[in-house]
């Protein structure tokens, strides 16, 4: 196993961090600053073996940056697992070293088991993506290890020699045009064109000029001659997507191409001979819609020469995993930044997902995940609300409660029972607006008497805001805003860290805030 890399000018926290990991059989190597390092890194250049498994630095060292180091690391190895080690003053920086590709921070002075542990997890990851990486570098254009997609790669590869026209089917996102541009490539036309329509997504009157083409005064507008799909497609392939919405009047004019070949473009006299291979795709039951006289049937079967069944996702979900790491991989070339890795919890919550918008949605998930995640490591609870079953609230503003009869064996004041852990949650489906979680906040309660604003027994807890906040405006005081919002994080802070035992990081992911942002807040409230 490759040996963990601890860059630190501090002797005391590299011995302690060498021991620990060495008790746990992790072996170590030792750097007092970052040219050590980037020293290190060329002399075993052509040797990967002589590499980190994992980077452990400091921020602020004598001779260089943590975080410049990180930057000259992460264009070395993209895939290396980078923990940066901060104090409390640091916790800005840390903010730039998630940004630069940083695993997870580690702030000094340590929990020396939860800095094991966080290495140990950082180790795990490390070998799973050296596993995922070796696979994705040999993957081909199209994904699949479930038994029907492999059904599909041999349809594939026995029509790979043919001309014949070729129908698909599947659901709307499973990657139907995929598969077209596949059955393309691997054809006798595969350096020929290859031009893909959406009949469903034009206009039925654009629809004929766009696949035949139109010839100069044909209709309004019509100022010189237009070539159509078909003519662009020559001697290549011609892929006709959502066949079964194309308007019926035009189904007689494709099914004469696909019967002698000619076809007259828009206000055209001649005929114009196509050389083209179609391919057609459609989510919908053709055999019904030409039962319900929506589908020709002669062109249904001049089309259904070859038939393909693109399974659904939920069909395939062993292939979710790698899926998943190609689409995140894709996501971050596209955006510019370091790719997420996904955690095993992670991806067998996905696994539970029926994915109604099939490898499409998977797709813009991994583009959420991107931008979204808090950390490198995908975990569970960063998944979009529609993964997790959580239903997205609506916002909206609600009446106060009705006053409440006199209460005169109740206590000066009470407090609202507090609900179970609050947690944020998005709005709608990758929305970042988020809901103010149900808390208790103090519900004044006048012994031998009532409150005009106090809230009814299980009443919202905004009623009990609105309740104290009247009767602190009603004393004249002028910092009613700081009072209750103190007052409202501090109780909020305190629930979480009772939640989450004390951990400050884990409570702050559950907020859904910063953890510089916790730990400040902490500090401000006097919450020590």
């Amino acid at each position: 196993m490759k040996p963990i890399w601890i860059v630190d000018d501090d002797q005391s926290i590299r011995f302690v961090l060498e021991k620990a990991l060495l008790r746990e059989n992790l072996p170590t190597r030792s750097f007092t600053n970052p040219r050590e390092v980037l020293a290190a890194l060329e002399d075993g250049s052509d040797d990967d073996s002589q590499g980190p498994q994992i980077l452990v630095s400091d921020i602020r060292m004598p001779g260089g940056s943590g975080l410049d180091l990180l930057e000259k690391v992460k264009a070395r190895l993209p895939g290396l697992p980078v923990i940066i080690m901060t104090a409390f003053s640091d916790l800005d920086s840390a903010v730039s070293a998630f940004q630069g590709g940083a695993f997870e921070y580690l702030p000094k002075p340590f929990d020396l088991p939860k800095a094991v542990e966080l290495i140990r997890r950082a180790v795990q990851e490390s070998q799973r993506e050296e596993v995922a990486e070796e696979r994705m570098a040999a993957a081909p254009e199209m994904l699949g290890q479930a038994p029907a997609m492999q059904d599909v790669f041999r349809a594939i590869g026995r029509l790979s020699q043919s001309n014949v026209t070729v129908m698909i089917t599947g659901e709307s996102g499973s990657g139907k045009e995929l598969v077209a541009r596949a059955l393309h490539k691997h054809s006798p036309r595969a350096n020929g064109p290859f031009v893909a329509i959406n009949t469903a997504a034009i206009p039925k009157d654009l629809l004929e000029s766009e696949l035949f083409g139109h010839e100069r005064g044909a209709f309004t507008g019509a100022q010189t001659m237009r070539r159509g799909r078909f003519e662009q497609a020559e001697g290549g392939t011609l892929f006709l997507d959502e066949i079964g919405d194309m308007p019926f009047d035009l189904q007689t004019r494709l099914l004469r191409v696909l019967s002698d070949g000619h076809f007259y473009r828009v206000g055209g006299h001649n005929a114009v001979k196509a050389n083209v291979r179609v391919i057609a795709a459609t989510h919908q039951d053709l055999e019904q819609r030409v039962k319900d006289g929506i589908f020709r049937e002669d062109l249904f079967h001049r089309l259904n020469v070859i038939r393909l069944r693109l399974p659904a996702l939920r069909e395939r979900l062993e292939d979710i995993p790698m899926l998943t790491r190609h689409f995140l991989q894709q996501s971050a070339k596209q955006l510019g930044v370091e790719p997420k890795r996904i955690a095993d919890a992670a991806l067998a919550r996905l696994g539970q997902f029926s994915f109604p918008g099939n490898v499409r949605q998977l797709e813009n998930i991994c583009h959420w995940l991107t931008v979204m995640a808090p950390a490198q490591v995908v975990e569970a609870k960063d998944l979009p609300p529609e993964v997790l079953g959580v239903a997205a609230p609506s916002v909206e503003l609600r009446a106060p409660a009705a006053a409440v009869a006199p209460v005169p064996s109740e206590p000066a004041v009470a407090f609202v029972p507090p609900p179970e852990v609050p947690t944020y949650r998005p709005l709608g489906g990758y929305g970042e607006v988020r809901e103010i979680p149900e808390f208790p906040v103090p519900a004044v309660v006048v012994a031998g008497g009532s409150s005009s604003a106090a809230p009814a027994a299980g009443s919202t807890w905004e009623a009990g805001l609105e309740a104290e906040a009247l009767d602190l405006l009603a004393t004249g005081r002028h910092d009613v805003w700081d009072e209750l919002s103190r007052r409202f994080e501090s109780r909020l802070i305190l629930t979480a860290l009772s939640n989450t035992r004390g951990r400050r990081i884990e409570a702050a992911q559950k907020l859904g805030i910063g953890r510089n942002t916790i730990t400040r807040k902490i500090q401000e409230l006097g919450l020590e």
